[in-house]
């Protein structure tokens, strides 16, 4: 049988009575109890992901990280290593990673994966290795409510100046070693002329970076205007305060691992970080992570988060299929303030 939902024929067959559980605040969720692989269409499942944004596959049973990449095979994605990465990852091989190392007590806001690349994924696969005794769901947002229920004035703004991201590569957080793959100065001096990153060797371990990137993008393929960004997750707002507290007496206000600003260099207000997260949170959908699950997210039109968790939990991750996106790169960056 071919199977629908709201009346849309998918273009490829799955089994009989296998059709997504679709309820308001919940991730779109395909049970596929005791199910391999092989027994069902890869482009079913692509295809329900490009209806619903994001789908929740729970049955097939992952235990490993090489699981993930046989899933990714399965569907077709073409895994990218990680570049600019904000965060430490473990790196398991064939484009499968580790989650972000992160604390379990503080949640991870709602963010694009690497949506401040120039080419940015646009899948996300994470496979449930094991499940956190609670919490720690991977929640999902669609970017196109985001621009529904966003200010306008907000809105317009940042799709007219888009949006900076700062980076400073020091002891504190990832190093530009990590985030770029390589201990070659001159390769990421390469990597960042090629990807429009503005960027300064302040010594030989301190690397200051910028990069403008559009905050409201156009899908590749179903021409949906996004709301795709990182502009309150990596602000420096978001940090806990007692470390953003810290970190600034230590190397000034200019200085932060990471911070947002509008285009044109202004701070971004407290007000708005808040008003996007409180779109965030009013859009979220979430389905408590089951052992064996794998979560596919096309990684444009739905934003992503982790909440807090207590127990073991070991998600891994593959991002792929990266694409350019029309007017997202933008070349013309404002300089950065000069270091106190």
């Amino acid at each position: 049988m071919t199977a629908t939902t709201d009346g849309i024929t998918t273009g490829a067959a799955l089994p009989d009575g296998c059709v997504p559980t679709l309820e308001a605040g919940r991730t779109p969720l395909l049970p596929v109890p005791g199910a391999v692989f092989e027994t069902l269409p890869g482009q079913a499942v692509r295809d329900l992901v490009t209806q619903h944004g994001a789908l929740l596959v729970r049955g097939l049973g992952l235990r490993a990280p090489n699981d993930l990449a046989r899933a990714a095979r399965w569907l077709g994605v073409t895994p990218v290593a990680e570049r600019e990465g904000f965060a430490g990852r473990t790196d398991h091989g064939d484009g499968v990673y580790s989650s972000s190392h992160w604390p379990a007590d503080e949640p991870m806001c709602m963010h694009h994966e690497l949506s401040y690349a120039a080419e940015v994924p646009s899948i996300a696969l994470f496979g449930c290795l094991t499940a956190p005794a609670s919490g720690g769901a991977t929640a999902v947002a669609d970017a196109r409510t985001l621009l529904r229920t966003l200010p306008a004035d907000l809105v317009e703004r940042f799709e007219r100046e888009g949006w900076l991201l700062d980076r400073d590569y020091r002891e504190v957080g990832v190093s530009w070693a990590e985030a770029f793959g390589t201990q070659d100065r001159a390769e990421v001096s390469a990597y960042c002329a090629a990807h429009a990153i503005e960027h300064e060797w302040l010594t030989d371990d301190v690397l200051r970076t910028r990069q403008r990137r559009a905050a409201v993008v156009t899908h590749p393929v179903t021409g949906e205007r996004l709301w795709c960004n990182q502009i309150a997750f990596l602000n420096g707002l978001t940090m806990d305060p007692a470390v953003r507290e810290y970190l600034t007496s230590f190397y000034g206000p200019d200085a932060l691992p990471f911070n947002t600003r509008l285009g044109t260099g202004e701070p971004i207000s407290e007000d708005v970080v808040e008003t996007i997260n409180a779109a965030y949170t009013a859009a979220t959908s979430r389905e408590p992570w089951q052992a064996g699950d794998l979560l596919v997210v096309d990684n444009l039109r739905m934003a992503h988060s982790r909440e807090a968790y207590e127990g073991d939990r070991e998600i891994v991750a593959l991002f792929g299929d990266p694409v350019r996106l029309t007017g997202h790169v933008r070349t013309d960056v404002p300089p950065r303030p000069a270091v106190a």
